[in-house]
């Protein structure tokens, strides 16, 4: 008997070898058809050096002095092709993750973490009682909030050609190397692969904000529309199935959200215009797939009255359901739900304005009042369905439609404003005076500010009457809270459910942007003797270090002001914060940072306990470590005890949406994640300190301090810094990529601090240090042990038990990963100041070396990704594909700098900066 074989990890990823080759030799062989053989040799000679330099057979410099001075009529076709490398490596990547996915299923393996099925093992464990878990999932909602933070660099032309190229290899591997269908399906690679070759990587124009709400809602249609119905429906079913008789998660658990067109924070291009038009896509968007899908409904569900009887309301529905009696007249359903589609095209165009595409015309059809209207019609067609013993029909399109418009409503997604405080003092300074209130606002101190405020909010008396003369600033303000109003009153609260206030540190940033929804119609004061209501949930977002350890203080205080905390009794006492990772982490430090986080979540539950409401987190998010990113599964375990409580929000951003969301298969495994994160969070002991919490607390608030030093030292201590930065990394080329709407700096100046922190971020990541996503750590580490081997000790107790501190050191890992302090010393030579230069690189290099050591010592591995060895595979095969693009952006950017200011060289640097993006995968 011959023994079963064992599966060595080569075997396991030859097929991905076999992709990468494979797609690389049809990239190849249309370089050399359409660019020539010179250019193609020497892209050849590039690669074959890079990877000799990967093996270490050749120093770094190799690949470098091959691109001195190379024509830059040759040096772009260059830079694409290692792009194209890339974006081709990538792909195959993700069809070896779902190959292995899928081959871990068929072995019966147990589930995989953060999947669902793994979650409801852990549940099953638990034996909770129903009376809990219902307590615990009040209100539960799970909502991944689209932002158009521009950090996505490929262009929607590319994304389009990468997804074709996928879906024909994935239909390639089915067949055998002889088969024709293969030679039919590699022929359409060819041709994919070509027509990208033809493509402009980076685009001429800056995206517009309708180009960016375009792209958002093309997810619903990808994926969306229909993986979120669908997982809200499996996760109700198998929480009921547990705790029978306990009605849990009344309302859909996942309803997704977005900023695109209300987040004008820095962006002036969003206005009261750009609010409507948002609102009106994104209703355009589920009324278009609702009547798609009554249209098919109306071809399948032909039963003839001859052979199945309908309930009264079905029958009722059917006979208004075609102008012409004689139309399906033995067709009820046909009929009703005709009389569905009728009375939702008229709902649909008095909405927006025009009739939509597969819409009845009727001009008898009065529209749905409420999304609960069609509804209770959708469900009167499932209840006669299975009264007649057709269930099997009502459990398949009928079923799915039903799922989709209790989630998404007539609204699609809930569309948040945003907007500074410091905006908001402006503006209200300006209306209190114009009303007479107050000549000078912004003079009084704090507690004038709140009871001044307090008073108006209690008044019904508008501040502004028909003819008020405001600055532009205070009617574009105005204007679009306006609008926001009209939203609401179109689509439903749920269509503008939240209003944040960046950089909020004070109880007067909270109400004065409740003075600005009164005054534009979303916030009633009520009557005389009844309290005030808001539609809309005020959400202050605590962002710096500073403001998060404040944010606590901040929230009780406003609790306290009578009105407010009635508004917060009118939304059912709960009151949702946000939380900033990337102007917390570019203020104080990776490590600082996220422990700030930590410490404002413990804060922020503390207060909420004491004041009898239940608090929702959202979380700003990027796509980087150092923006907040990382796994979200194990980032929700790594929440403290109280922090969930069954609701959580978190920005998704950039390129990070696209990796998530645009493959229905990726768009499951990241929401049930999502789920499956805030179920254990919500309902199991996941932090695992015990008895051990307080002294571990005091450790990392000691750990913070140091880190933040150490940072401080070289970020915002240093003389020079900012002109380092500037010199030794692509960030002035970063707002030339046109990737977005916004400005690059929030304000027009040269200080860090006004940096937006994409770029930020992004900067760092083309020179490959990656330094928001580590420095100071290793100094606090190895100044706190300070070589006492019970101090690492604790230390590495701490990463084994506790989830927080287990995936600081994960993700800190992963990022440093990345860097290559080699390539980075080439960025480092242009810096004009060599003492300068010498100095801060200096500083970098030796913190670099120091955390690598306090992570080996702590974690026990010495390599950095040892519990992540896909990802560590990942990056060693894309190392050949980085080296080439660093060392040509170093050449470009040196000539640019030398005055070579030509299109073709700042095309090239822009052009190294998307392949860059596109290799490193989360570039901001």
């Amino acid at each position: 008997m011959t023994e079963p074989r064992i599966e060595t990890e080569q075997d396991a990823t030859r097929p991905l070898r076999d992709d990468i080759r494979f797609l690389g030799g049809v990239l190849g062989d249309t370089i050399r058809d359409h660019e020539g053989p010179e250019v193609f040799d020497l892209i050849e000679r590039v690669r074959i050096e890079a990877f000799r330099v990967r093996r270490e057979e050749v120093g770094r410099s190799a690949v470098a002095e091959m691109l001195q001075g190379v024509d830059i009529a040759v040096a772009l076709p260059l830079i694409r092709a290692f792009t194209y490398f890339v974006l081709l490596a990538n792909l195959a990547e993700d069809i070896q993750r779902d190959r292995r996915r899928a081959a871990h299923t068929a072995a019966g393996e147990p589930p995989q973490e953060s999947s669902l099925a793994a979650t409801y093992r852990k549940l099953d464990a638990a034996a909770l009682g129903g009376a809990e878990v219902a307590d615990l999932l009040t209100d539960a909602l799970v909502s991944p909030v689209i932002t158009a933070h521009p950090t996505e660099t490929r262009r929607r032309t590319v994304f389009d050609g990468q997804t074709k190229i996928t879906e024909l290899m994935r239909r390639r591997q089915r067949y055998a190397e002889t088969e024709p269908e293969r030679a039919e399906l590699e022929l359409g690679i060819r041709r994919q692969v070509l027509s990208l070759w033809r493509t402009a990587l980076i685009r001429l124009a800056r995206l517009r904000i309708q180009d960016e709400i375009a792209v958002g809602l093309r997810y619903y249609e990808l994926t969306l529309l229909d993986v979120i119905p669908a997982i809200n429906a499996e996760v109700r079913a198998a929480l009921r199935s547990r705790w029978p008789g306990v009605e849990l998660l009344e309302r859909p658990i996942l309803r997704p959200g977005s900023w695109i067109g209300g987040d004008r924070d820095g962006n002036p291009n969003v206005t009261a215009d750009v609010v409507r038009h948002a609102a009106a896509q994104a209703a355009g968007v589920a009324f278009g797939r609702y009547l798609r899908d009554l249209v098919e409904l109306e071809k399948t569900l032909s039963q003839s009255a001859r052979l199945v009887q309908v309930t009264p309301e079905v029958a009722e529905l059917a006979a208004v359901g075609h102008a012409d009696p004689a139309a399906h007249a033995d067709e009820p359903y046909r009929r009703a739900l005709h009389a569905i589609r009728s009375r939702l095209t008229a709902t649909a165009t008095a909405a927006l304005g025009t009739p939509p595409a597969d819409g009845v015309r009727d001009a008898d059809a009065a529209p749905y009042p409420t999304p609960r209207a069609l509804l209770d019609d959708l469900d009167a067609v499932d209840a006669s369905l299975r009264a007649s013993g057709d269930s099997l029909l009502a459990d398949d399109r009928l079923a799915a439609l039903r799922h989709a418009v209790e989630t998404f409503g007539f609204h699609l997604q809930g569309l948040d404003m945003r907007q500074n405080s410091e905006v908001h003092e402006q503006v209200v300074t300006e209306l209190l005076a114009w009303a007479g209130v107050h000549a000078d606002y912004s003079s009084l101190p704090e507690s004038e500010r709140v009871e001044l405020l307090a008073a108006e909010l209690r008044t019904r008396r508008p501040l502004l009457g028909p003819h008020a003369r405001l600055s532009d600033l205070a009617a574009g303000e105005l204007a679009i809270v306006r609008a926001a109003a009209g939203v609401v009153d179109t689509f439903g609260a749920e269509a503008v459910p939240n209003y944040i206030i960046s950089m909020c540190s004070s109880v007067s940033d909270m109400l004065e942007a409740a003075l600005l929804l009164k005054e534009g119609g979303l916030l009633d004061p009520g009557e005389p003797d009844g309290p005030p209501h808001c539609s809309v949930n005020i959400v202050p977002l605590f962002e710096t270090i500073e403001d998060l350890r404040g944010g606590a203080d901040t929230l009780a205080a406003a609790l306290e002001v009578p009105v407010y905390r009635e508004l917060v009794s009118a939304k059912g006492m709960r009151q949702e914060v946000m939380l900033g990772y990337s102007d917390s982490n570019k203020d104080g430090g990776y490590l600082a940072a996220n422990w700030a986080l930590y410490r404002a979540e413990l804060d922020l539950v503390d207060v909420a306990r004491k004041a009898g409401i239940r608090l929702r987190l959202f979380h700003g998010r990027g796509g980087t470590v150092g923006r907040g990113g990382g796994r979200s599964y194990d980032a929700i375990l790594a929440q403290p005890a109280g922090a969930v409580q069954g609701s959580l929000r978190l920005t998704e951003q950039g390129e990070v949406i696209a990796a998530k969301y645009a493959e229905p298969g990726a768009a499951h495994r990241n929401l049930e994640s999502l789920i499956a994160g805030t179920l254990e969070s919500t309902l199991l002991d996941v932090e695992g300190l015990g008895a051990d919490a307080e002294p571990s607390y005091e450790l990392m608030d000691d750990l913070a301090a140091r880190a933040r030093a150490a940072y401080s030292r070289l970020v915002h201590e240093t003389p020079g810094f900012v002109e380092y930065f500037r010199q030794s990394t692509p960030v002035a080329e970063v707002g030339d990529l046109n990737i977005g709407s916004r400005p690059a700096s929030r304000k027009p100046t040269n200080s860090v601090a006004d940096l937006r922190a994409i770029p930020w971020v992004m900067s760092w990541s083309q020179a490959r240090v990656m330094l928001p996503g580590w420095y100071g750590t290793g100094t606090a580490l190895e100044e706190w042990v300070g070589g006492d081997p019970d101090r690492l000790a604790t230390l590495s107790d701490l990463y084994r038990r506790w989830p927080f501190f287990r995936t600081v050191l994960s993700n800190l890992a992963q990022v440093m990963a990345k860097s290559d302090l080699d390539i980075a010393a080439r960025y480092a030579e242009l810096v004009d100041d060599v003492a300068l230069r010498e100095q801060i690189f200096g500083m970098i290099r030796d913190e670099h070396a120091r955390t690598l050591r306090m992570h080996a010592a702590i974690t026990g591995h010495d390599e950095l990704l040892a519990d992540n060895r896909s990802l560590a595979e990942s990056i060693h095969n894309r190392f050949p594909y980085l080296e080439p693009l660093n060392q040509m952006q170093v050449e470009l950017l040196r000539r640019l700098r030398a005055g070579d200011d030509s299109e073709l060289v700042k095309r090239g640097i822009l052009l190294t900066m998307n392949g860059l993006a596109t290799a490193l995968r989360n570039s901001g």
